[in-house]
């Protein structure tokens, strides 16, 4: 138990459309991540599954039955905020125990619920203090907690570490997709950090001005997204887009001239290129220092030490957005001053004139491990 589909789900706010026409399947078991940038409307759809949006047109069925005119409570899902909305003057206990009271559950299964859910989240020692005694992690665990003990067939988190720092954020991601793997059951998770939705879930769903862009595993959409948004989207930093002109296409790909210099493109050629305005797309961790098929000569503003990694933003000529390089380790890499910045055909990506990706013909797992995620 725990499917859920989506089909032709449509959300209208006066003439303003934000969901426009979202089809997805999601199985039993499988942790889905919604993510884009603000206004795409991920939450919202989220909110309609959980039954706390109307929904204008199409159909959300969960379990094969449509849902769609059902209250939240009768729709075997359990909803985790941005907000914590614990109640202060209660105990963790009492926080974890409310929807079972609410619900008119006996005592004994109340607090067999209660310390089953705290064991998992690891709430056992915290049980009789008050959500001001605890850490915002420890709260979001109660929270999580919650909706545990109300054994829902599908688990639904909007943006749940947001109000987090940095380092608590990277616990708790950790903990969730443990959560997951020990309930085994359906998680829908919202979020704009894409580094959540690539380390967590099982397939994310990419979402831009309403519509779905690409659904796939993480890495699928890392290394083949299907057009500039999830490409841009997808990897941190973002990927580099250079202008190409097409050259002449054969059976091993497509020739393009970027910046002076020829390349020929693994990719599926397509009839009528021949001359065609097309951007190319190269990620800033496959960027070599100096050597490459293909050489830019860029002069970085910006140099950013890290240490375990250098990255470089740079302007080339021609592009209002700037170029940027990782390079694994500490490099003597100075501002003001030129870097050729190098790179494989293999790892290119083509798009054409719509934005739409040209199939890639490369094996994943050969290409390089990026250094900069």
């Amino acid at each position: 138990m725990g499917q859920l589909s989506l089909k032709n789900v449509i959300k209208t706010f006066g003439k303003f459309e934000v969901v426009k026409g979202v089809n997805l399947d999601v199985g039993e078991g499988e942790f889905v991540v919604f993510v884009g940038p603000s206004g795409c409307g991920k939450s919202t759809l989220l909110r309609m599954i959980a039954g706390l949006e109307h929904t204008t047109g199409g159909d959300i069925v969960i379990d094969g039955k449509r849902v769609n005119d059902l209250p939240p409570v009768r729709r075997g899902i359990a909803m985790v905020f941005q907000s914590y909305a614990l109640y202060p003057h209660m105990t963790v206990f009492e926080n974890i125990a409310f929807p079972l009271r609410v619900e008119g559950a006996p005592a004994q299964v109340i607090s067999e619920k209660v310390e089953a859910a705290a064991k998992i989240l690891h709430l056992e020692s915290r049980l009789q203090q008050k959500p001001g005694m605890l850490s915002g992690g420890q709260r979001q665990r109660v929270a999580i907690g919650r909706a545990i003990v109300r054994a829902p067939e599908i688990f639904l988190f909007d943006e749940p570490l947001s109000n987090l720092d940095a380092a608590l954020r990277a616990d708790m991601r950790i903990e969730l997709t443990k959560l997951h793997k020990q309930l085994g059951a359906t998680m829908i998770y919202v979020t704009h950090d894409q580094i959540e939705a690539m380390t967590m879930a099982d397939r994310i769903v990419v979402l831009n001005a309403g519509y779905i862009a690409q659904v796939g595993a993480p890495l699928e959409l890392y290394h083949k997204p299907q057009n500039l948004f999830v490409a841009g989207f997808i990897g941190n930093p973002r990927m580099n887009f250079l202008p190409a002109i097409c050259t002449g296409v054969s059976d091993a790909g497509v020739e393009v001239e970027v910046m002076g210099q020829r390349l020929s493109l693994p990719v599926a050629p397509r009839p009528g290129i021949g001359g065609a305005s097309l951007t190319l797309g190269i990620r800033p961790e496959h960027i070599a220092p100096g050597t490459g098929e293909a050489v830019v000569r860029v002069i970085p503003s910006v140099v950013e030490h890290l240490g375990q990694q250098t990255i470089g933003y740079a302007a080339v000529p021609g592009r209002e957005d700037s170029f940027c390089f990782v390079l694994p380790g500490t490099r003597a890499i100075e501002d003001d001053k030129p870097f050729d910045a190098g790179f494989a055909a293999a790892d290119c990506h083509l798009f054409d004139a719509d934005g739409q990706a040209f199939e890639r013909r490369v094996d994943m797992t050969t290409l390089s491990v990026p250094v900069g995620g």
